[in-house]
């Protein structure tokens, strides 16, 4: 059951702020059921593959979707996803933990502001 709230509060947030879920679904998997920070991540990132795909084609539907666009910030983003999960490999999960904490507070922080 709390992995499906999870999944339901991520693609909520997926669709209404466009944050593809891992900002909801990465510390809920980690609080709730236990998940370590890599798992969680792996998980998350599995996940978002559906999130995304129903949230771009909903998001087509409403005409939103600049397909070319998302195309040239999409590649370079595969690079990124590679680039950033060795690293998260080689760095210890305190540390990431710590440095996605960092990242939702600036964010929010910026937001408000």
């Amino acid at each position: 059951m709390r992995i499906a709230l999870i999944g339901t509060a991520a693609g909520f947030f997926s669709g209404l702020f466009g944050v593809g879920g891992g900002a909801v679904m990465v510390p809920l998997l980690v609080l709730w059921l236990g998940y370590s920070e890599r798992e969680a991540t792996g998980t998350s990132l599995m996940a978002i593959i559906l999130i995304a795909a129903g949230g771009a084609a909903i998001g087509a539907l409403y005409g939103n979707v600049h397909p070319l666009e998302a195309l040239i910030v999409g590649a370079p983003a595969v690079l990124g996803v590679i680039a950033g999960t060795a690293l998260q490999q080689r760095v210890p999960e305190r540390v990431v933990a710590f440095a996605f904490a960092v990242l939702l507070v600036v964010s929010a922080i910026l937001l408000v502001v």
